[in-house]
């Protein structure tokens, strides 16, 4: 007899896993709460340690936007204002020259450069066509001649006859209106030739004054037109030179004529010229409140040359209150010059102003300052009107170049 096992499948117990036990809905639902609370801390430590960041920023770059600047009352200045102003430099007579006929030019006679005296012959144009117009108008004026002597003889022929009445009054009349429109006929052709003869005289091209030729603009040769489409030559009077500036609205009235004007060039350092103020626009210019003026100076050793920048030096009494200020403490814009002062203790403001001395160091400022105003010493670049600034200090001086 064959015993059995207890177990008849004893491989049966390694075939299946137990069965996992099941999570509770209760535990599930705890577990869920918890993850989310976790997230829910992080995420909120993160956005306080954010708002945190940002509040700091803002505070941080409040405290370090406005410019830091330093800023000293301009010094006084001296009661007698000296400023220097730029002057442009011109000939006393500038006149370009043009042909008043057409033609070819024959020849030149001066090249840029030569001096020249009123009446000098500077070219010649050949003018065949106009020649011809010039002969045949002689003609013309031939035949008018020949049919008004005719017409005058038979007018007083007529007019001895009808006294006896061999001729009608009617006859005399006729005859005597042709001899006047003959007459009128011989003076149009006298007109005419007299116009063609001035023209034929432009063939030749004089200096209209003392002068240096400044420029050649054609050669031997070259077509010629009458009228302003091509210069000839262009000459210059220089033996007496005009220097125009704007001199402020402020000082108007402090610059009159005959005064004597030191001027200075920069061809020439270390010398003086003097020229006389001679005559001024007598009004004030609605754009740049200024005054035109103009100052003449004896250029007969011919040192100066017309086109340069001169450098014109004014002495006038004091029409205002004058301050000095270092030359780092201006602005150069398109707005002109500036200065940049504190106003309320932390606001900029730009005044505009009109300098007259410069040391290369310090400037003399003659409009736009008032007494009691901060200047900023050395303001930046990017410095606006109303722009808030933190003023480190306030000078009570400032220093002065040697």
């Amino acid at each position: 007899m064959i015993d059995r096992p207890d177990n008849p499948h004893p491989a049966d117990s390694h075939d299946h896993a137990p069965e996992p036990t099941a999570i509770s809905p209760r535990k599930a639902l705890l577990a869920g709460i918890g993850v989310l609370a976790v997230a829910a801390l992080l995420a909120g430590a993160g956005i306080l340690q954010r708002v945190h960041a940002d509040t700091s920023l803002a505070r941080q770059t409040d405290v370090l936007a406005p410019p830091t600047v330093s800023v000293a009352p301009p010094e006084p200045g001296s009661p007698t204002d000296n400023f220097v102003l730029p002057g442009n430099v011109t000939a006393y007579t500038d006149s370009p020259i043009y042909a008043r006929t057409d033609g070819y030019l024959v020849r030149w006679y001066y090249d840029i450069g030569a001096r020249v005296k009123k009446g000098a012959l500077l070219a010649v144009i050949d003018t065949p066509e106009l020649d011809k117009q010039v002969s045949q108008a002689r003609a013309d004026l031939g035949t008018a001649e020949a049919n008004a002597q005719i017409a005058s003889i038979q007018s007083k022929r007529y007019s001895n006859l009808v006294k006896t009445n061999a001729v009608s009054q009617q006859d005399v009349d006729t005859f005597v209106s042709q001899a006047a429109a003959t007459d009128a006929a011989v003076r149009s052709a006298q007109a005419n030739l007299q116009r063609l003869l001035a023209l034929q005289s432009f063939e030749k091209i004089y200096a209209p004054f003392d002068g240096v030729v400044t420029a050649r603009n054609v050669d031997t040769g070259q077509l010629i037109n009458q009228g302003t489409s091509a210069e000839l030559f262009h000459m210059q009077a220089l033996q007496t030179l005009r220097v125009y500036t704007n001199v402020p609205q402020l000082y108007s009235e402090t610059v009159k004529r005959g005064m004597k004007i030191p001027l200075t060039f920069p061809e020439y350092p270390g010398k003086t010229f003097y020229g006389t103020l001679v005559r001024t626009a007598s009004a004030i210019d609605p754009v740049s409140r200024t005054l035109l003026v103009e100052v003449d100076v004896d250029n007969r050793d011919g040192k100066l040359m017309p086109g340069a920048l001169a450098q014109v030096h004014f002495r006038t009494p004091s029409a205002g209150a004058t301050f000095i200020v270092p030359t780092p403490a201006l602005i150069f814009r398109k707005e002109g010059l500036q200065l940049a002062t504190v106003v309320h203790g932390n606001i900029a403001h730009l005044v505009p102003i009109i300098i007259g001395e410069d040391d290369g160091v310090n400037v003399q400022v003659v409009s736009g300052l008032k007494a009691g105003d901060l200047v900023i010493q050395d303001p930046p670049d990017s410095l606006i009107e109303g722009e808030k600034v933190a003023v480190v200090n306030t000078n009570s001086t400032q220093g002065r170049g040697n």
